[in-house]
């Protein structure tokens, strides 16, 4: 299985992140965290939008809005009027704080992870929303990343970037964890920091490795199956696009890596192999 890869878009993010397709507009999102941006592809056109605070993670209420979560709130954005709607606060109290990966899950949930700018051991959670409650399902949390869901339902992923972790964890059926979360992948030994991951048709998950230039794919008992090349040093989250969900979109990052003099840091990636096969987003319920 040759997989081939290329440069999905060529603007340059200081920190990728929050992959996603939207099913309805047939169009792909992504962030520049740092960049406070929003980025887009309509069509073959570039569409950035620009906020005044970190954004990091997305999902589709309907055809034209989206809810985003920032630094301090969860908020409602209208791409065609570019408005936004603020529904909650997401830590605002917390000072030194942002969020970063997130995804719906299938029950119609939205996962957030929040952690301090600097990376500070354990400043960081993870919480759901679902039908207008945020609540907060995992604690001390140092880099969430991983976050992604089995097709049914049954389980949601996360990892901690700074531990070399990737957790499962059983989800009742209406989304809420039960139970003690197990331990799905452990990259300690070999130094790798799993960041980004989504879920297959297949239920394959789909890693980016943070700052070993590759993506990797494990099965659905945690085993290893394939691993995927790329260009750019800090891949950061990948995500299934396209009409037929069979091509994989690859964010990265340039930060932290001025001597680097590599020109493909921070561009964002596609790639290309017989059999991809992913999952639509699910709706985010908000109310």
């Amino acid at each position: 299985m040759a997989a081939s890869v290329s440069v999905f878009d060529q603007r340059i993010c200081t920190l990728g992140e929050g992959a996603f397709w939207h099913p309805e507009r047939n169009q792909p999102f992504w962030f520049d965290i740092l960049g406070r941006r929003l980025h887009s592809l309509d069509g073959d056109q570039p569409r950035t939008w620009q906020f005044n605070e970190f954004v990091s993670a997305a999902g589709w209420i309907d055809h034209d809005r989206l809810l985003i979560a920032s630094q301090n709130a969860l908020f409602v954005f209208d791409l065609a009027t570019g408005t936004r709607q603020d529904l909650l606060p997401l830590e605002a109290d917390v000072a030194g704080n942002r969020s970063n990966d997130g995804r719906a899950d299938p029950q119609g949930g939205f996962w957030i992870g929040t952690m301090a700018l600097d990376a500070s051991e354990g400043a960081g959670a993870i919480y759901r929303y679902f039908n207008g409650t945020l609540r907060k399902i995992v604690d001390k949390v140092s880099i969430p990343n991983a976050i992604c869901f089995a097709p049914d339902g049954s389980l949601a992923y996360y990892a901690d970037t700074a531990r070399h972790l990737i957790w499962s964890q059983a989800l009742d059926a209406e989304g809420w964890p039960k139970g003690e979360a197990a331990v799905f992948a452990d990259l300690s030994a070999e130094g790798l920091h799993p960041d980004g991951a989504v879920i297959d048709a297949a239920g394959n998950l789909w890693c980016a490795l943070w700052g070993s230039a590759q993506i990797v794919c494990f099965d659905p008992t945690g085993a290893r199956i394939q691993s995927v090349a790329l260009p750019a040093k800090q891949p950061t989250c990948p995500v299934f696009t396209g009409a037929a969900l069979d091509r994989l979109m690859v964010t990265s990052a340039a930060v932290g890596l001025h001597g680097d003099n590599n020109p493909e840091n921070g561009k964002t990636w596609a790639v290309d192999q017989a059999g991809l096969r992913g999952l639509p987003a699910p709706r985010v319920r908000i109310a």
